[in-house]
């Protein structure tokens, strides 16, 4: 598995498929590595260049003192984009993923030609919900709130199958240094206005059953960009990429046809 060090860590990524294919680049959420992204991939289109990585602090990637800002990871994947002479991808960010997509589409439009903003937000969560978010991994770990933080994950429906044991062994496993830097971001992020003066093709994706980032806040962040549309994955919560993989991958199937990407 490749790593390149860039912006003073080392980044642990995937480059994979046809590699000369329209790029579609992954950002993950917070507290997930590149594979949160493993059910939707088998349900694309062939002839894709996929990128993905683990972000800062996460999974193999190198896990810096916190606290991180926002531009330290919006650079983090301009500098992984450009190390690999990416230029107009389709950039899929998911939480923390999709207000990195939105620094870097205001950044460096060259390197996103459309994006799709994933139970997301321009600005989520308030100072004293991350404050107390932080206190928490800091005084019991992240073992101990990751019960709590599944429900804000998944719907009812996924909460009751086997494999959301999986999904809570690898927020367990975060590094909490790399999670409380991350935190540290969002709750620094207010990406109203810059994201306001984006012109290019959005989509949004909601899941009516996400407590973190629900539909009614993504709507209002989708709806700063003209001609910009919102999808709404029925029974979903914050990762619909897990729990509907299969309707995921066709509303990103749909959304690359319609901005000519394949």
């Amino acid at each position: 598995m490749p790593f390149a060090t860039l912006n003073g860590i080392q980044i642990h990524y995937r480059d994979e498929g046809d590699p000369t294919g329209a790029p579609v680049v992954f950002i993950n959420s917070l507290g997930s590595t590149l594979q949160l992204w493993d059910p939707v991939l088998q349900h694309l289109p062939s002839g894709l260049r996929i990128l993905r990585a683990d972000m800062r602090g996460h999974g193999q990637t190198d896990v810096p003192p916190a606290p991180y800002a926002m531009g330290q990871l919006v650079k983090d994947t301009e500098a992984l984009l450009d190390h690999l002479n990416v230029k107009d991808a389709l950039v899929v960010g998911l939480s923390i993923g999709g207000m990195i997509a939105q620094g870097l589409a205001v950044k460096r439009l060259d390197l996103v030609r459309a994006m799709v903003l994933s139970n997301t937000a321009a600005k989520i969560g308030s100072p004293k919900m991350w404050d107390e978010r932080i206190e928490a991994v800091q005084t019991k770990g992240l073992a101990a709130i990751a019960p709590e933080i599944m429900t804000r994950w998944f719907g009812r429906d996924f909460q009751a199958r086997p494999e959301m044991a999986h999904w809570q062994a690898m927020l367990a496993a975060a590094p909490a240094e790399g999670y409380i830097g991350c935190c540290a971001a969002i709750k620094g992020t207010d990406f109203y206005t810059p994201t306001s003066g984006l012109r290019l093709p959005t989509l949004g994706i909601a899941g009516p059953e996400d407590k973190t980032t629900p539909p009614d806040l993504v709507r209002e962040t989708v709806e700063l960009i003209p001609g910009a549309r919102m999808a709404l994955l029925r029974r979903a919560g914050h990762l619909p990429c897990v729990e509907k993989p299969v309707e995921y991958a066709q509303l990103l199937t749909d959304f690359m046809k319609e901005t000519g990407h394949v």
